[in-house]
């Protein structure tokens, strides 16, 4: 099989000898979630819309389980003079930490890590490897969907509530508003609730009483679709509720060798003060730079929106120092349509210098995923291993990138821009 990239022809133009130098930091964001996954955007069209509109460089997909989506975001990416690229995420589990009580990057579940990889050049025609735990996590993950639906049926029978929620009139409905094929959807919590509280909305004009009984005491603001969705699936849906079904999880070393696989960089989202008091994990930036050693992690990466300035500036600092590259972005995994030029709590710009290096790191990226996808060296090797100096894979994604942004300025070009 050719595991090459999304798009590869439009890739295969780019020449990776244009290095001036990083230049100044452009608007970007590398962490995104799009349909089918759930998301704040309706299509992957309205993501390059937007992101086109708001002038953004680069953007990085980060989705689970169906990564199809990639190429027709990669053509609409080129078009519109963004350049994408992919990601993806992976939910794992740590036996060791869980046996401690270590929580890292999820607050609530000790032993339970996000990992991201980006610059995964094979991600849309995957090697043997990764594509088995791939779909070991997707089949995973479908099998709890679906016995949680059964449960959240039996817990609406248990409190006199007619309607049933269907797993496939779930996808359904997902099918027609992305317009993304059935067989590419693997049902998330968001979706079930979302799904959920459409139907008893629906439903409630016949019984008023129907939304009480569903979730007795627990919805705060009954008429906010989103705010009963996030009551829905904090009652019934999360550990200790009585439609919770335990994950399946695949283990950390197998999580970094998919993600090198598909030629990626693995990547540590940190939760920073998303979490107070901070996790164990995290609770201190100098022992989290030692775990990440430990685990032959080379990149970290901040959602800003969930941190104050003062601890991404603190952290960043220290892991930069440490050698450890960043990115930053924003997820999109609400329904809430928020800029995507990652901002901190409050909406709190970045510093100059976070900019700095947040766009070194999305520069290093884009400079890997050209490489590998050539059988070149990119920031890490198949082994994890760091492979290149990161200042002159910073400067050869900027060219990279300028090249994409060029494209802004051709006549009847997408929204007839100019290159920024």
């Amino acid at each position: 099989m050719n595991h090459r990239m999304p798009a590869a022809e439009r890739f295969a133009g780019l020449d990776t000898g244009r290095t001036e130098g990083i230049g100044r930091p452009l608007p970007h964001n590398a962490h995104i979630h799009m349909p089918p996954n759930f998301s704040a955007f309706d299509t992957v069209g309205q993501v390059v819309e937007l992101a086109a509109q708001q002038h953004m460089a680069l953007v990085c997909a980060s989705n689970y389980y169906d990564h199809r989506v990639y190429d027709p975001f990669a053509r609409m990416a080129f078009d519109a003079g963004v350049f994408p690229v992919f990601g993806l995420e992976i939910i794992l589990f740590d036996e060791g930490l869980a046996r401690c009580g270590v929580r890292t990057n999820d607050p609530n579940n000790p032993g339970r890590v996000y990992l991201c990889g980006l610059g995964t050049p094979f991600i849309g025609h995957p090697p043997a490897g990764p594509d088995q735990t791939l779909g070991v996590i997707r089949r995973n993950d479908e099998r709890r969907m679906r016995a949680m639906v059964e449960r959240i049926n039996e817990v609406l029978a248990s409190r006199s509530i007619g309607c049933r929620l269907a797993y496939e009139h779930a996808v359904d409905g997902l099918v027609r508003r992305h317009g993304v094929e059935p067989d590419s959807i693997v049902l998330q919590e968001r979706h079930l609730a979302q799904a959920l509280q459409e139907m008893l909305f629906a439903a409630a004009d016949l019984d008023p009483g129907l939304l009480d009984r569903a979730a007795p005491g627990a919805l705060k603001a009954p008429g906010d679709p989103v705010k009963v969705q996030n009551d829905l699936r904090s009652h019934l849906m999360k550990a200790g509720g009585p439609a919770y079904v335990d994950e399946e999880f695949v283990d950390f070393a197998t999580a970094k060798s998919a993600i090198l696989g598909l030629g990626g960089i693995p990547c540590y989202p940190v939760l920073g003060d998303g979490a107070d008091p901070r996790t164990e994990f995290e609770a201190d930036v100098d022992g989290l730079i030692e775990s990440l050693g430990a685990w032959g992690v080379h990149m970290a990466q901040f959602i800003p929106r969930r941190n104050s300035l003062e601890l991404v500036e603190r952290y960043a600092e220290a892991l930069r120092e440490a050698g450890i590259v960043l990115t930053a972005g924003t997820e999109h995994n609400t329904l809430e349509l928020i800029p995507l030029q990652p901002a901190c709590i409050g909406g709190v710009a970045l510093t100059p210098r976070l900019m700095e290096l947040f766009w070194e790191g999305a520069c290093i990226s884009a400079a890997h995923q050209v490489l590998v996808s050539r059988g070149q060296a990119g920031y890490v090797d198949v082994q994890g291993e760091r492979a290149a100096d990161p200042a002159e894979l910073a400067a050869i994604g900027a060219g990279l990138v300028q090249q994409v942004a060029g494209r802004r300025a051709r006549p009847g070009g997408p929204g007839g821009r100019e290159a920024n």
